[in-house]
């Protein structure tokens, strides 16, 4: 966390519920208590979260949602601890600006994952709501590899 003086800036990677969804209880707890500690935050000034929050929110953000419910990422569990985040005072800075956009900062290694777009959205910029009028644009990098993430891109009017 970097304390800047117009707000907080969290990198952060969320623990993933691994195969079998044997973290997933592990998970829920990390969830509460992350969410604990941006409250903490979001009291004195505006904040800012960014990384791997490693869960595809909604059915929009995942290619093949039908075939993946119940998987580390795309569990009912980790979507729902994502909505309670948000409805805690965060807004997602890419559906804000892209509400019916679909495009995804993750890609399997496996199978050619990438260069068939069967990908994830599981990298976010969130931000207090306070700041949501604030944005002025956001991106999602697909066309730069080197990872199975791309970057995530948040601009701010500060």
């Amino acid at each position: 966390t970097l304390e800047m003086p117009e707000l907080y800036l969290v990198c952060v990677y969320v623990p993933n519920s691994q195969d079998g969804l044997r973290r997933l209880d592990y998970r829920m707890r990390w969830e509460d208590d992350f969410r604990e500690y941006l409250a903490g935050l979001a009291a004195r000034k505006g904040v800012v979260v960014c990384g791997d929050m490693n869960v595809a929110h909604n059915e929009i953000d995942i290619k093949n949602p039908d075939t993946n419910h119940r998987n580390a990422g795309f569990t009912d569990e980790e979507r729902d601890k994502f909505s309670a985040l948000l409805d805690s005072g965060f807004t997602d800075s890419w559906r804000f600006q892209h509400p019916d956009e679909v495009k995804y900062s993750w890609w399997s290694y496996r199978f050619h994952a990438r260069e068939k777009n069967v990908g994830w959205r599981l990298d976010y910029f969130l931000v207090s709501d306070s700041l949501k009028d604030r944005i002025t644009s956001t991106e999602i990098h697909s066309e730069i590899l080197g990872s199975d993430h791309c970057p995530v891109e948040l601009d701010l009017d500060l």
